[in-house]
């Protein structure tokens, strides 16, 4: 286990393929569940756990892992599931998200697959507004279920949306055209903050939750427009989702007459492996790191001031 993410820096070529390889891991029971390597640090045997003072009650602990201190949260007890027991047995996934490390407990992790993300779905739409779902797969005639990991870091540790006065004071942007942009992610929570942290810039913002529904969006509206960017001069997405990752949704805008015009900002939380080459490579215009609202609202200041 120790050398199973060994090679994950030699697995960038998959990006742009709208193809991804998930790390396989079950909680509590049969279930399995998936996680994307390209988050994945480091798989690790749980090591000592120290617990601190009000920790919230789906962190387990802290390790101290290579220097760093890392808070642990059990992933069953963070969805709702019992919390898992007899821990020295488990096993942390080591992650980076939005800016930060935290260590995720497992009960064991299996393997990791090749998966294109055409084979990955969507929530169904029973699971309800509770769901830590943002998408699921099948994988040897079983379900996987793919954790809004972004919600459940939320509800521990919620992220300020909030803009600066000293950003809100520079903005440039001419609020009365109410400009008409387009917001991408997959995860419910993350759309909420980007829609939140946008408020001072005076926008009509519409929501998609994967790139496929993105770009029928945007072609339905191809069929009235020649420029679709006259209507929706900017969009802001992820890079991962169902179905269809920001990166061929990029690649499918630009090499559309009536949609290459829009201006396309990737917002993931996929810093720690960000391949810059990719972004260009594609034609997205910006990158931001999720999630710091003042890096995201300038970035939409600039684009539509321009």
């Amino acid at each position: 286990m120790s050398n199973i993410l060994e090679s994950v820096n030699k697995r960038t070529q998959l990006v742009g393929q709208n193809r991804l390889e998930l790390l396989l891991f079950k909680l509590n029971g049969r279930q399995r569940f998936g996680i994307n390597v390209f988050k994945v640090k480091e798989v690790l045997q749980c090591p000592p756990l120290t617990n601190l003072p009000k920790l919230n009650s789906k962190v387990r602990g802290v390790a101290h892992v290579r220097g760093m201190t890392i808070s642990v949260i059990d992933l069953s007890a963070a969805t709702g599931g019992r919390p898992i027991e007899n821990i020295e047995n488990c096993f942390i996934i080591i992650s980076e998200y939005n800016r930060s490390v935290q260590g995720f407990l497992v009960s064991s992790v299996e393997r990791i697959i090749n998966m294109n993300w055409e084979a990955i779905m969507p929530p169904p739409q029973g699971a309800g507004k509770f769901s830590y779902l943002t998408a699921v797969t099948e994988i040897d005639n079983e379900l996987v279920e793919i954790l809004d990991v972004e919600k459940i870091l939320d509800e521990i540790s919620p992220v300020n949306t909030n803009t600066s006065k000293e950003l809100d004071e520079a903005l440039t942007i001419d609020r009365d055209k109410h400009y008409h942009i387009m917001v991408i992610d997959d995860s419910s929570v993350a759309r909420k903050q980007i829609i939140r942290a946008l408020t001072s810039l005076d926008l009509q913002i519409d929501t998609a939750k994967d790139g496929k529904e993105a770009l029928d969006k945007l072609r339905a509206i191809s069929a009235e427009l020649d420029d679709v960017s006259t209507e929706i001069p900017l969009i802001i997405s992820d890079i991962e989702m169902p179905e269809m990752d920001g990166y061929t949704l990029t690649a499918e805008i630009r090499d559309d007459p009536k949609l290459k015009n829009i201006k396309v900002v990737l917002h993931t939380s996929l810093s720690g492996v960000f391949n810059q080459a990719m972004v260009q490579k594609v034609g997205a215009n910006d990158f931001i790191a999720k999630f710091n609202p003042d890096e995201l609202a300038a970035a939409v200041n600039k684009h539509l001031s321009l």
